[in-house]
Formats: structure tokens, sequence, C-alpha cells
């Protein structure tokens, strides 16, 4: 009963379709949801989706009346999902492949970075049930109206980098099964499958994440079972020793895959009720994100280690350019079983692309009003008929592209991170009470914050980090020096310093 509620105030249509000032001096209130004042074909086609059960709700908060749902695990679950899957796995394998890291050196990286690190998206989930608010919506809370735009453009390209990556990933998996499939057929088949689950809203992929994960435990067992003597073996050959560099960077990687998840989390919580604490919100997302995130770079980097001394291995893996294809090479001994599980570990790569392209539909929702007088389902078939030709093209250089992604967006997102958690915990009194976040001021920008600080710090910390960036087509004079790509690290310290220090000025001066 609750659950049909739910789906109700979901995809219910309003009767009136006016349009709001959406960038207005007063407080705004729940005025602005798609489907309540699109015009023409817009609101025929938004009134026919809502009645259907597709998600038709814009950008507003949801109120609190309507944050009713109680199965508080799913914020396990969803991001259990998100992170178990060949995606992860393929995060994994660049320690080895692309850094030339040993086994041990790589596993130890992995565990300290995933302990630490995904503490931060863990913390961001809360926001979404206590608030009701999207992610780049609660970012106006410190960024300011306009300020928030930032970030919201850099969500929207960052998201489409992720689905590209994931679908390269999902198509070269597909395309190992048969010499008759390719990467594009690939590509095109997990692209459809996402726009299918992420087209419906987010019911529907809270129920499909709930399930997603069941063929990738299995698959992963399956492989650690039948690759064993070889991951044993290998764990003696000879490795050259790990320079800093190379271990800072991996870290980098792997800190930038995990982080850049704090301006997604809060929107897989914000039909949930707030009446669970935010110690088990936090607990639910925190070992969701940890034991899957552990388990598949684990795994993805003792594969990729071993494979160079497994002929079989070695030539699925193709020059370390294809994860589909080392993780068939390692299950070929399984016969027909080893092909179901590759096509159903392939067919959940949509489990970690569906959350990402949700998110870039409502981040593109919120750079600008008239964007905002568009409903959501419009900015999912935009990205879909993006995300298609890009990926094809972005297959034939996979760990490049990889790194350049991964790296570009964990600079900005580790800013973008310090100062949410900056406002909130000393600007905010870590409260999520109306006192601090007076919701019915999100779309007003004189009520607002300025978000002159935010600025500031985001310029600062993104000017810090340049020096120490290390990529194929720039390495910053402290990289070149052999400090490895700490930009994420820096950015972070840098901005959270910097926007205390203009927000607490910012708040002098107006006291005054």
């Amino acid at each position: 009963m609750q659950s049909d509620f739910v789906e109700q105030k979901q995809g219910e249509s309003r009767s009136s379709f006016v349009t709001p000032d959406l960038a207005s001096d007063k407080p705004v209130g729940n005025d602005l949801e798609g489907g309540q004042y699109y015009t023409g074909f817009l609101r025929h086609a938004t009134h026919l989706l809502s009645r259907c059960g597709i998600e038709t709700h814009g950008i507003a908060p949801v109120p609190a009346e309507e944050r009713i749902e109680t199965r508080w695990y799913q914020m396990f679950f969803v991001w259990f999902s998100v992170n178990m899957n060949i995606g992860t796995f393929s995060t994994g394998t660049v320690g080895p492949a692309f850094f030339s890291l040993g086994i041990n050196d790589s596993i130890i990286i992995i565990v300290v970075v995933d302990l630490v690190i995904c503490l931060f998206p863990a913390f961001f989930a809360v926001f979404g049930p206590k608030l009701g608010m999207r992610a780049m919506v609660q970012a106006r809370f410190s960024w300011g109206y306009f300020g928030a735009i930032i970030p919201a453009v850099l969500n929207v390209f960052s998201l489409q980098g992720f689905l590209v990556l994931n679908c390269i990933v999902g198509g070269q998996a597909l395309a190992s099964l048969s010499s008759h499939l390719d990467d594009t057929l690939g590509i095109i088949i997990i692209a459809v499958i996402t726009l299918v689950v992420t087209f419906c809203g987010y019911r529907i992929i809270h129920w499909y994440e709930s399930i997603a994960w069941i063929p990738n435990v299995i698959a992963f067992i399956t492989m650690l079972g039948v690759g064993y003597p070889q991951l044993r073996d290998n764990q003696s050959a000879p490795v050259s020793q790990a320079t800093v560099a190379e271990v800072i960077s991996f870290s980098s990687i792997l800190t930038a895959s995990i982080i850049s998840y704090c301006t997604v989390t809060p929107d897989y919580g914000v039909y949930h009720s707030p009446a669970a604490s935010s110690a088990r919100l936090f607990l639910y997302t925190y070992l969701a994100f940890f034991t899957s995130s552990v388990a598949c770079h684990t795994l993805g980097a003792a594969f990729a280690a071993a494979a160079p001394n497994v002929p079989v291995w070695n030539a699925g893996f193709n020059n370390s350019s294809s994860v589909g294809g080392l993780l068939y090479s390692v299950l070929l001994p399984t016969g027909a079983f080893g092909k179901i599980l590759i096509t159903l570990v392939a067919l959940s790569i949509p489990s970690v692309c569906a959350p990402n392209m949700y998110t870039f539909s409502t981040s593109f929702m919120t750079i600008a009003p008239w964007f905002a007088a568009i409903p959501r389902w419009i900015y999912i078939l935009i990205s879909e008929a993006v995300l298609i030709p890009v990926a094809i093209i972005g297959a034939k250089k996979f760990y490049t592209t990889v790194v350049d992604i991964l790296d570009l967006i964990g600079y900005w997102s580790s800013v973008f991170a310090a100062i949410i958690l900056t406002e909130h915990m000393l600007f905010r009194r870590a409260s999520f009470s109306e006192d601090q976040y007076p919701i019915t001021t999100w779309a007003s920008y004189a009520l607002l914050p300025s978000g002159i600080p935010a600025v500031v710090a985001f310029a600062c910390g993104c000017g810090a980090l340049v020096p120490f960036m290390s990529q194929a087509w720039y390495v910053g004079p402290m990289a070149r020096h052999g400090s490895g790509d700490v930009g994420v690290y820096v950015g972070f310290v840098v901005g959270a310093i910097t926007y205390a220090l203009a927000r607490g000025f910012e708040n002098l001066w107006y006291k005054r």
C-alpha cells in the first residue's frame, strides 16, 4: 500500500500548468514540478506517461509528507548493485594494467583507499531522505542559486563520461561471447537497457538495483573458484618495485571513482522517510560502497596482474584493452555456464548506468529555469543519443579513456565535496533542521547564500591542483618531479580551507 502511494506521488500530473518564476526573490515551495507547466506536446506526453506510472516529478524538493518510503534497506542495495559489477572490476585492473603494480601493492592500496573514501558518498546519501532534495538542488545552499550552475554543468558532463565508460565495458563483455558480436553492437544493447530502466524513474531503478547484483556475485565467485590456482601462483611472481608516483596515481584513480558519487547519492533517497536516523542511513550506504568496491577492485587487480602469466587470459585481455575479454577467458573452462554468466554480467551493467543517466537528467534541469521547464524524460533521450556514438569511439582506446575521464571527474568532485561538507559541518551545525535548511527558499536567488565563497573556493581548489595533475595531455611541474597525481587530494584540502575562510569572512561582513 505504501509503495503504491509512493508510485502515485512520483507519477502524478497536476492540473495547473502555469510556469512559475523559477528564480524569484520570494520563497518557493513545490511549484516547480515536471508536468505542471509544459505546453502542447510535452504536456500531453508527460500526462500520458504519468498515467502509466512513469516518474514525472521535476527537481522541486519532495515534501516531508511524500517522503514515506520506509524500505531503507534499498539504500544498501542500490549502491551495492552500482558497484558490484564489471565496471568497478575494471577500475581495479588499472593498477596492474596501467601502472604496472604488483598484486600485493595493488590490494594494500585498494583496501586503504576504499576504507576511507567510501565514507564520503555514504555521508552525502543522508541528505536525500533528510531534505528531499536532489544533489544539485541541495548544492544551492552553499553555492547559491547562480553559483550552483557550475557543479550542475560539470555533473552533466561527468555522468555522461561515466555512462560512456560503463557501456564500453558491457559492450566488450557481450562482444567476447561470439565472433558475430562486436563492441558496437554490445554498446547499443547496454545503452538501450539503460534507457528503459532510467526512463521509468526512481521506483523502477530501486527495484532493478535490488536484483541486479545477484548474477555478478555468482560470476565473481565462479571466477575466483576457476582462476584460484593461477592467482595463487602469481602471488610469488617477480614484479618491479612500485614507485611513489605509481602508488599515489593509482590511489587517485580509486579515489576519483568513489568520491564522484557524492554528486549522485542524495538523489536516491529523496522519497525515503527521514524518520530513520542519520547513522542508520549512513551505515547502509557505507557498507554497500565498501563491501562491493573492495571486492570488485581487488578481483580486478588480481586477475589483471595474473593475466600476463596465463596465455589464455592474456589473449582475452587483448593487451590490457578488453576487460570483458578477460572475464570470458577466465570463465572459459566452465563452458556454456560461463557464457550465461558473462551474458548476465554484461546485461547488468545498466545497474551502474541507470543512476548516472537519471542524475544526468536532474542535473541538466538544475542548470537554468528554461531547462527545468523541460520534462526529465527528454533529457534521458538526449543522454542516450550522445552515449552510443561516443562510447563506440571511446572503446578504441579503453584505458586511456578510463584514466582521463576518472581523473578529470575526480578533480572537480573532490573540491565540490569539500565545499558541501564544510558548509554542512561548520555553517549549518551538522543539522538537517528547517532552521538550517529552509527548503522553501530552494529556488529564490535572494534568500539563498550568495555563492561567492563557494565559487572562490572552487577556483582556488582547482587552481591549486593543476601543478599536481598527471594526464596523458598534461603533466604538472610537481607531478613531473615524482609526486604522482595527487590533484584530487590537494583540491579537497585547499577547497575546504578556502571555503571555510571565505564563508566565515562573508558572515562577518554581513553582520557588520
